[in-house]
């Protein structure tokens, strides 16, 4: 951290009100004393750093319990962190489904909303759709939409910092679609949006298989696969937000199209949907010979461009989601692969939080959002150097 001065007393209370937040955030009530035993600010100091949190509405003093209550003498004030100052959204918009998650600000989920859509459906109808599940959570958990202090959304396709979607194949109507401009005249909160994957590999790394590592591909598996990838535990975006597009490799003549590659008659599987898909799994499942190989084609393709990303990136740990991920055998050749091509392959785990899992990392965007607000204080130093 830089040397600061005396001439710096806003830029002093505000890393101050930082340190004192953290300290509350991650305990129990807090006396004053303890406050300044684990900041190492002086007691009067953190007395008005809380004074000013209070006004804030960030920090409460707690009552004291009937046992402190009882005891001759004032009891010493406690204090904790108000994470029901505001709220957090986190929200997936998919193929056929758009769901929300809603949280207090430290990330703990109080309520769930789902609703389905057309696949078919555009981009205004889809929109609205997102707008009509928010409406339902915010009514069922008693938030007032005011509350929200940041909305995270995961979307398919590749999407540039301001939530323009750069190019979208896999919904109508959603290449070039504003879509953070757009969902940003619904609330008067930051929106960030993210793709898909990438919001999956958050999501595993903070509540699920990959809580333990740092180095991750998360493999958002379906019928154009795409990954998100995480290195030493930070987002990988690539120069324009299109890192893990896996689904495009077919296009460097590698491998046919899924639409072949799922075919069980020779001619392109049409539509290519997830109910299609479904079928053909089904057949294979029931022993038809012709859905097999259509099963075993487009699993080897998988495996082939999972192989790809991670002999680029060298992950620690391969973690498969998405509608696909409920293929039979699709770890055993992919550790396979791996192992054939890797110096040292990664592990292959399935998705601990499933369906769950983009709505989740949306919902930790947007508290990733929330605490650099409050508790950026190297940022906040450097901005000043």
């Amino acid at each position: 951290m830089g040397r600061l001065t005396g001439g710096d007393p806003s830029l002093l209370r505000r890393i101050n009100s930082a340190v004192v937040l953290h300290a509350l955030r991650g305990s129990t009530p807090l006396t004053l004393t303890d406050m300044s035993r684990i900041t190492g600010l002086s007691r009067p100091t953190v007395e008005g750093v809380v004074d000013g949190l209070m006004e804030g509405g960030l920090v409460v003093e707690v009552p004291p319990d009937d046992n402190e209550a009882r005891k001759q003498g004032r009891p010493a004030r406690r204090f904790r962190f108000r994470v029901e100052a505001g709220h957090l959204l986190g929200v997936e918009i998919g193929a056929h489904r758009v769901s929300a998650l809603i949280s207090a600000l430290d990330g703990r989920i109080i309520g769930a909303g789902r609703r389905e859509v057309s696949e078919q459906a555009d981009a205004d109808e889809r929109i609205e759709r997102v707008r009509q599940v928010v409406a339902d959570v915010l009514r069922r958990t008693g938030v007032a939409r005011g509350s929200l202090r940041a909305v995270g959304v995961g979307s398919p396709g590749i999407v540039e910092a301001d939530g323009t979607v750069r190019l979208g194949t896999a919904l109508p109507g959603w290449t070039g679609l504003p879509l953070g401009e757009r969902l940003r005249r619904s609330f008067k909160c930051p929106v960030v949006v993210e793709n898909d994957a990438n919001t999956a590999a958050v999501a595993e790394h903070w509540k699920g298989v990959a809580a333990d590592s740092d180095d991750v591909v998360f493999v958002l598996a379906g019928l154009s696969p795409g990954a998100g990838a995480l290195i030493g535990g930070r987002l990988h975006r690539g120069f324009s937000g299109a890192a893990g597009e896996i689904g495009a490799l077919h296009l460097l003549g590698r491998e046919a199209t899924p639409e072949a590659l799922l075919s069980t008659t020779g001619e392109p599987l049409h539509p290519l949907d997830e109910h299609a898909v479904a079928k053909v799994f089904a057949l294979a499942k029931q022993g038809d010979a012709r859905a097999r190989e259509a099963m075993e084609r487009f699993t080897r393709r998988l495996v082939h461009d999972v192989a790809a990303l991670s002999l680029a990136l060298d992950p620690e740990l391969v973690v498969i989601g998405g509608w696909a991920a409920g293929l039979d055998g699709v770890l055993e050749p992919l550790r396979g692969e791996l192992s054939r091509f890797c110096l040292r392959a990664p592990r292959v785990e399935l998705s601990m939080l499933g369906e769950a899992a983009v709505a989740t990392g949306a919902l930790r965007l947007a508290l990733d959002h929330v605490e650099e607000e409050l508790f950026a204080v190297e940022r906040t130093v450097t901005a000043r150097r």
